[in-house]
């Protein structure tokens, strides 16, 4: 079902927040990644060296291992082979309460990436809201319970955003301002519990920043954990969480505050913009007396 009106629900899909315990979500493996067209800064930086598929599959097995491990069933869709961004399976859709939406990419490189999706959804019986205004990408969309924070960013726009908020009646949709070289949301902002977030302050807009600020505690990363993709940890339910071995610093520090942090390499699949948020698409996060 295309297009589902604001009301309709989505049976099979539960996430209300970001942080909830992680119970089913959708990956791609990275069979065919490589770095063909730059489209983000981090690509650029490692455009020579590009990635080694061999030694990303292998460190993509050993998340979703850990992800199963961790309680969580996991759907591998299919890697196309002219497909190389499509291990990022965050950003071509997202499930906000009950409803799922299908993303509306911006590069045509990834427009594809929405047909598979939609071909799954379609097989499993699952509806689905399809954006028919330019780009939103679920990269740059943050839900915890009723508010809904969205990042307007090169890949997201506001009437986009506009759209969102008329199809979520029940949440508050706010728009997050970032610097215009920050590809989405999820690359300096995540929330990581009920009132808790990561942050890479200097890349949003101090009004942004003060609206977050009011409705968190704020972990700050640094320059150098921002680009290796700091934020972009993936919180997996009971103050879990999965981070890169290469952020010390950050993961001592989310251990000081209550976190149990796992440490999970993935430095090939961050060559090319994106870490474990951006390669899950949770279709379900609840608690076990759900």
């Amino acid at each position: 079902m295309n297009n589902a009106t604001p009301r309709e629900t989505t049976p099979g899909v539960k996430c209300r927040n970001e942080y909830d315990p992680l119970k089913q979500v959708i990956v791609v493996p990275p069979n065919h990644m490589k770095i063909k067209e730059v489209i983000n800064v981090t690509q650029r930086h490692y455009l020579n060296e590009n990635i080694n598929i061999e030694k990303a599959m292998e460190q993509h097995r050993n998340f979703i291992h850990t992800l199963q491990s961790q309680g969580a069933h996991v759907i591998a869709l299919e890697a196309k082979k002219q497909l190389n961004e499509q291990v990022f399976t965050r950003d071509i859709g997202f499930t906000i309460g009950n409803r799922f939406f299908v993303s509306s990419m911006k590069k045509d490189i990834r427009k594809h990436e929405e047909s598979v999706l939609i071909d799954w959804l379609t097989q499993n019986n699952i509806p689905y809201y399809r954006f028919d205004t330019p780009s939103i990408e679920g990269g740059d969309v943050l839900v915890d319970n009723s508010k809904v924070w969205v990042g307007q960013s090169d890949r997201t726009t506001p009437h986009a955003i506009e759209t969102l908020d008329k199809q979520l009646p029940d949440h508050k949709v706010t728009p997050i301002f970032m610097r215009k070289d920050i590809l989405h949301l999820d690359c300096i902002f995540n929330v990581i519990s009920e009132d808790t977030a990561l942050i890479y302050s200097p890349a949003m807009v101090e009004d942004s920043y003060n609206i977050v600020k009011a409705s968190y505690k704020l972990i700050e990363v640094t320059e150098d954990e921002q680009f290796h993709l700091g934020p972009n940890v993936l919180p997996i339910g009971n103050k879990k969480l999965i981070s890169l071995p290469e952020n010390k610093r950050l993961n001592e520090e989310l251990t000081q505050a209550g976190f149990e942090v796992i440490e999970v390499p993935f430095s090939e699949i961050i060559k090319s913009g994106g870490s474990y948020r951006c390669c899950t698409l949770p279709l379900i996060r609840k608690q076990e007396t759900e």
